[in-house]
């Protein structure tokens, strides 16, 4: 028998609702079927998802039935009806509690089903074996989300999340290693290497101790003390700078950790410095470590504040192969937040991102950037200073990636907009091999309408040269 819900008394409701939940099931899928989803389908499922809760809390304080309460005490274990396959792991073929997204951004598993598979020492995702460049696990919130509404609609409690996390629970002798750990810290160099090199590895097996580390406002400054109490000149040992940042890392992935890490004094300064460490391990999971703790809004302001684009983009102009994925990804996410790009332009960007594009590193996630930069008229002006316009064409005429393709289109809307010079040679690329027209037919729908407008310019331009 189907389940009487609080939309029942009321077709309309019944009606949008069901449109509603099928224009996010259509997002959603799309941003966990395809690697390169773009923010924008994450935000409009988020506003999707809101627009449902909403309509369900009106119907809810319309509706003449009484609902039935939630057990308070029934475990989501527990549940009667079956799940929709999407909340599923791959993994338990159970529903997720604690979904999460592997580096490469295509699937989502239950954070103890994919870490177990991790901690074997398995170095691919599970159902497409491509191999991860890290295993860091970024928690889907999104997911997590739909999965809290329909538990509750189901009256089903879903456990919080942190108490899953924690639910093996943590001894009193671990924490006491935990507490001698920090102090060992402070010692001797050997003692110091020895405590850094176990806290980098229980933090990456174990969500507890990562959560331990926001237990305590002493907790970070004493890990950081190796690096930050240098008074003699002298430089700090490679591998216990690497052993401490990777664990800064670490822990940075435990949500609670990310707003605490940041606001540490100590901790943008030291992680700036890292970016130009002596192994590229020290870089590339100082640029890591950046990127996730740039998962908040709030962090992405200070950090930037704080000055660390510059050495991002040093990190990115240097090239080695091993940090260019982090590097860049930290790039992109400081650049969402609009008064960032400001910085990113005076720091620099456009040059060094452009050089890299040409090279044809990370083109993809460099132009993403690069859209982004060039909502700043300080982008653009250097955009033409580089000869970024030939490049841009010469992309969308060779690609076979719609994602660059749609980029360079809005970037070269964006340059032609503003310098009206620019149009001769956007014209001579489509008068000698129609670039803009064959985008215009065969582009995303972002795409063609970008062309589109270019093209709608050039035929008001030439119907005027005709009237005159």
């Amino acid at each position: 028998m189907a389940k009487t819900g609080v939309f029942d008394s009321d077709p309309i409701s019944m009606v949008r609702a069901a449109e509603l939940k099928k224009e996010l099931q259509k997002l959603v899928n799309s941003i966990v079927d395809h690697e390169d989803y773009r923010t924008e389908t994450i935000d409009q499922a988020n506003d999707t998802l809101r627009a449902l809760k909403e309509l369900r809390l009106r119907s809810r304080k319309r509706s003449p039935l009484s609902i039935k309460a939630p057990k308070q005490h029934e475990s989501v274990s527990a549940a009667a009806p079956s799940c929709p396959e999407e909340f599923k792991c791959p993994l338990s073929k159970e529903l997720m509690r604690d979904p999460v997204i592997l580096c490469t951004g295509q699937q989502t598993y239950d954070r103890p089903f994919i870490n177990k598979w991790l901690e074997t020492g398995n170095r691919t995702c599970p159902l497409t074996q491509q191999v991860l460049s890290h295993t860091d696990l970024t928690p889907n919130h999104l997911i997590r989300e739909m999965i809290s509404h329909w538990c509750k609609n189901q009256g089903l409690e879903f456990p919080d999340q942190i108490h899953y996390m924690d639910e093996a629970g943590i001894t009193s002798s671990d924490h006491d290693r935990f507490l001698s750990l920090l102090e060992k810290l402070s010692l001797a160099l050997p003692e110091q290497r020895e405590a850094a090199k176990e806290l980098r590895q229980l933090t990456k097996r174990t969500s507890s101790f990562r959560a331990l580390f926001g237990e305590s406002d002493d907790a970070i400054p004493q890990l950081l003390s190796p690096l930050s109490g240098n008074k003699s000149g002298t430089s700090v040992h490679p591998e216990l700078q690497e052993d401490v940042i990777t664990t800064l890392l670490n822990l940075s992935i435990h949500d609670n950790n990310k707003k605490r890490v940041a606001e540490t004094p100590m901790v943008i300064p030291l992680l700036m410095e890292a970016l130009r460490g002596v192994t590229i391990a020290t870089r590339a999971n100082a640029a890591a470590t950046l990127f996730t703790l740039s998962a908040l809004d709030c962090n992405k302001v200070l950090i930037v504040k704080s000055g660390a684009l510059k050495p991002l983009l040093d990190l990115l102009e240097e090239g080695n192969p091993l940090a260019m994925k982090d590097v860049a990804s930290a790039i992109f996410n400081l650049c969402l937040v609009h008064e960032n790009r400001a910085r990113a332009v005076k720091d620099g960007a456009v040059r060094v991102i452009l050089n890299k594009i040409r090279e044809g590193v990370l083109v993809n996630e460099l132009l993403a950037v690069l859209a982004m930069l060039c909502s700043h008229q300080g982008a653009i002006i250097d955009m033409e200073e580089q000869g970024g316009v030939p490049c841009l064409l010469q992309i969308i005429r060779e690609s076979s990636c719609e994602r660059s393709k749609e980029n360079c289109i809005a970037i070269l809307h964006t340059i032609c907009l503003y310098d009206r010079t620019k149009w001769k040679e956007v014209k001579d690329e489509e008068s000698s091999y129609g670039t803009i027209s064959k985008l215009a037919k065969d582009g995303t729908s972002r795409a063609k309408r970008k062309a589109n407008s270019i093209l709608e310019r050039f035929n008001r331009a030439v119907n005027l040269t005709h009237t005159a």
